[in-house]
């Protein structure tokens, strides 16, 4: 966020401010299901415990893309890749949350019905087709094509505000292991034999049948966990892909 007014800093008032805040009644954080809140019911004194689901998308080696590309043409591929992401994420109405960090972007959605989890679902598959839409735009201008890992994870997170009490510069943080793991699943989808998308058992419990199937399990060593993969897609986005 951009920095327009600045303040000189005043340790005496920055000790307040933090004795404040730990100072807050901790009765404030109210449990709300399945349903996300409005961001603008935050303070800076309360939090919600809320069940999300997580979703994240990222480059893969994004550092090897940095050498192969000018900056120019790498701009491009960012904006290209993070425009259509943000367009997909947020194109339903679960959707409460879409944050972009460098080269990941990723969503927290709400769900009400247990449906909802396959709705997200679907939105990793449109973000598997996009990416073969966006490399055949990319082979056409003789530029660097990309590939991706995907993850999701479902889980309990606290919703927080967080920032610079008096100013403009706050953000809602999401604390939890849902979007940790969620993270952590994104960077090994699509890396070492890992499919494109990789879902947590949480995820997959949920899930109906079909979906289901379309899955394959495996065990995490590194994080001691079960989940499953799969290179799924949105046919709709491959037959326009078929056709150009």
């Amino acid at each position: 966020m951009e920095v327009k007014n600045h303040v000189f800093y005043n340790i005496e008032k920055s000790a307040e401010r933090i004795q404040e805040i730990l100072d807050s009644n901790s009765a404030n954080y109210e449990e709300k299901g399945n349903v996300v809140p409005s961001r603008a019911t935050l303070t800076y004194n309360n939090g919600y415990y809320v069940n999300v689901t997580a979703l994240f998308i990222d480059i893969i080696g994004s550092s090897k893309l940095i050498e192969a590309c000018q900056r120019t043409t790498l701009a491009k591929i960012y904006r290209g890749f993070i425009s259509e992401c943000v367009a997909i994420i947020s194109s339903t109405s679960l959707c409460r949350e879409v944050s972009i960090h460098g080269d990941c972007v990723w969503g927290i959605f709400e769900r009400p019905k247990k449906s909802d989890i396959d709705s997200v679902f679907s939105i990793a598959a449109k973000l598997n087709s996009l990416v073969k839409i966006l490399n055949l735009k990319l082979r056409k201008k003789n530029y660097q094509t990309i590939s991706v890992g995907i993850g999701i994870d479902y889980g309990r997170t606290l919703m927080i505000q967080a920032g610079y009490k008096g100013s403009s510069i706050n953000d809602v943080v999401w604390m939890g292991n849902v979007v940790n793991n969620a993270c952590h699943l994104a960077n090994k989808a699509g890396r070492d034999d890992r499919k494109n998308i990789v879902v947590t058992n949480a995820i997959y419990s949920i899930l109906n049948e079909h979906n289901q199937s379309l899955l394959s399990p495996y065990y995490d060593w590194e994080q001691h966990s079960s989940n499953y993969e799969g290179n799924v897609i949105n046919t709709s986005m491959e037959k326009w892909i078929d056709n150009n």
